[in-house]
């Protein structure tokens, strides 16, 4: 009786380690573009669908993603639910930081948005930008452990550096706001690499870690844009994981999945398996 009990209780203990590690990531799905010219969306849907599947994320920030792809991946994976407004009016129109979360593992608390601007509490381009640009974020609960912890998703204007500054220390500034002193895990598409004094400025933040940082041997045999394969060549990581204390790496890596010589996106997803 006693070994029984010892052993109950030591795969209750395991259990419990096991409840708090988590699979996240980033992924720019490409926005669904006509001129995609053998990269359609239509073609690229299932595919998109099955590497997120396969690769079993828990919760994934995903990028520029319009709502009828948002809403073929959900039907695709119903095991998932998403959070995110279109950019250009807050509500359907235009692409989306969209998060996809578990719902067997996960309670949705809270969740909003804001603009990458001055005045981020309306749609509109900030700074020097060329597009408006938008960052979604939720507030999840873990249902084993009752753990919560926040979630934010953005992307990078590709084109205004000034924007790409601003955006960084307005991150910082609305992520404190929201999230306090509650664990956070940030990520998205910065249009910047290591080298990026946007990118710098998270990572010299003191409290923000990227994760690829954290881990002893990212699997980064890939830069994390292809351009359906046009820029193989290319090394930079410009899509990122950022976490928080007390969050910590064990694992970061780019995907680099394929299927008849072409890929899901004009980016690979970006993985890291997170504790907490």
């Amino acid at each position: 009786m006693k070994k029984v009990s010892l052993l109950t209780i030591a795969f209750f203990c395991l259990a419990i380690v096991q409840g708090q590690s988590f699979i996240v990531g980033s992924f720019n799905l490409r926005y669904d573009n006509p001129r995609d010219s053998g990269n359609l969306w239509v073609n690229r849907a299932p595919i998109v669908a099955s590497l997120i599947r396969f690769h079993d994320f828990d919760v994934l920030g995903t990028q520029e993603g319009l709502r009828n792809q948002l809403d073929d991946i959900k039907r695709t994976l119903p095991e998932y639910a998403f959070f995110g407004a279109g950019r250009e009016d807050g509500q359907a129109k235009g692409e989306h930081s969209a998060i996809f979360y578990k719902t067997a593992k996960f309670n949705l608390l809270k969740s909003g948005n804001f603009w990458l601007s001055s005045t981020p509490e309306k749609p509109g381009p900030g700074w020097d930008a060329r597009l408006n640009r938008i960052c979604s974020w939720v507030q999840l609960q873990d249902k084993r452990s009752k753990k919560k912890f926040y979630f934010f998703n953005v992307h990078y204007d590709h084109q205004g550096v000034e924007a790409r500054r601003e955006s960084s220390l307005l991150i910082l500034k609305k992520i404190k706001e929201i999230a306090g002193n509650d664990p956070v895990v940030f990520t998205g598409d910065l249009n910047g690499s290591h080298e990026s004094e946007w990118y710098k400025s998270l990572e010299g933040s003191g409290w923000l870690k990227d994760t690829y940082k954290q881990v002893a041997h990212p699997y980064a045999n890939n830069g994390s844009f292809n351009s359906f394969g046009a820029s193989l060549q290319k090394t930079e990581i410009i899509d990122h994981i950022f976490v928080t204390a007390p969050f910590k790496a064990q694992k970061w890596g780019v995907l680099s999945d394929h299927y008849h010589g072409k890929f899901p996106s004009d980016h690979y997803p970006i993985l890291a398996v997170i504790s907490l």
